[in-house]
């Protein structure tokens, strides 16, 4: 696999696929952090997260065209701003998908796994009918185009070094509001035990409805970033939720740091054997060996200890 690369050649390969790795990683947790709030925090399988994702990557798409042709002067800024409205967009839809659906689905994982595939082929025909079957594309801003070069033979895009700064943010965020903030608590209570929760005072409908929200809402998030490393269609989100999916369970259903350190673990694997190999042998070889750990370990790398 290595023939015919020198020592310094294959310095330069593995540098410049460790660091596309970290692009992929950044997405992966982008992503996988609003699943793992839904499905370990909640029990929920939503197979339409893709599709919340995709949803806003649209809103960047729509906002991108708009702000060029009527406010050209806030162009620079404006993704930023379809940062915002991409998660208002896909945290209200959440939110919304909650109180008419999954509220009446807690605790049959079948039913909301059926339901929200369901949901996930309704929103890829509005996409379909409203942008197109075509796959789409953003014009970024000029501060995120580029390159910088490190070496001779090393450069890495400005806007993968501004994917994984968001990334980083937002993981830091999620990590405060679940762990640091009242409402985070609360969150946790009613994972842990939802009877006594609601006992001690909790609205456990509000904290299920702003929680399912909020998973949806940094999916939204995922997508914006998504539109600066791939372009946008209909069927986009599907090809990301099974990764997803199994970013989450590898890492540990309800453990944000088992999500990143998997998400990490994955993306690099991938992104490093691609090169080599092809991407579906990559593909093949990162799922076997995530299985076969996961046949030692079936609680993932992380686990939370609950007392039941």
């Amino acid at each position: 696999m290595f023939d015919g690369y020198s020592l310094s050649e294959l310095g330069s390969i593995f540098a410049m696929q460790g660091f596309a790795g970290l692009i992929l990683f950044s997405v992966f947790v982008l992503m996988a952090l609003g699943l793992a709030i839904i499905f370990g925090q909640m029990g929920v399988i939503n197979m339409a997260h893709g599709e919340f994702m995709i949803l806003g990557a649209y809103v960047t798409f729509v906002c991108s065209h708009l702000v060029g042709e009527h406010a050209p002067w806030l162009f620079p800024g404006y993704f930023f701003i379809a940062m915002a409205l991409a998660f208002v967009a896909s945290g209200s839809l959440g939110m919304l998908v909650e109180w008419s659906l999954i509220r009446f689905l807690y605790r049959r994982p079948l039913d909301t796994l059926l339901a929200t595939w369901g949901l996930s082929l309704i929103m890829q025909q509005i996409f379909r009918s409203t942008f197109g079957a075509r796959e789409v594309g953003v014009t970024l801003p000029d501060w995120l185009m580029g390159s910088l070069s490190l070496t001779d033979t090393i450069e890495v895009p400005i806007n993968g070094l501004f994917v994984m700064a968001l990334t980083m943010t937002i993981s830091a965020v999620v990590y405060a509001v679940l762990f640091r903030a009242r409402w985070g608590r609360g969150v946790r209570a009613v994972m842990q035990n939802r009877v006594m929760a609601g006992a001690v005072g909790i609205n456990t409908e509000k904290v299920d409805r702003y929680t399912f929200g909020l998973g949806c809402g940094i999916a939204g998030v995922a997508g914006s970033a998504f539109t600066m490393v791939g372009s946008t269609g209909p069927t986009s989100g599907q090809l990301y939720i099974v990764d997803t999916f199994l970013v989450v369970v590898f890492g540990g259903a309800q453990s944000l740091i088992g999500t990143i350190a998997s998400a990490f673990t994955i993306s690099q694997a991938q992104s490093t054997m691609e090169f080599f190999l092809s991407g579906s042998m990559a593909k093949v070889l990162t799922l076997l060996t995530v299985v076969g750990i996961l046949m030692l370990r079936p609680q993932g790398l992380f686990v939370l200890k609950v007392r039941r």
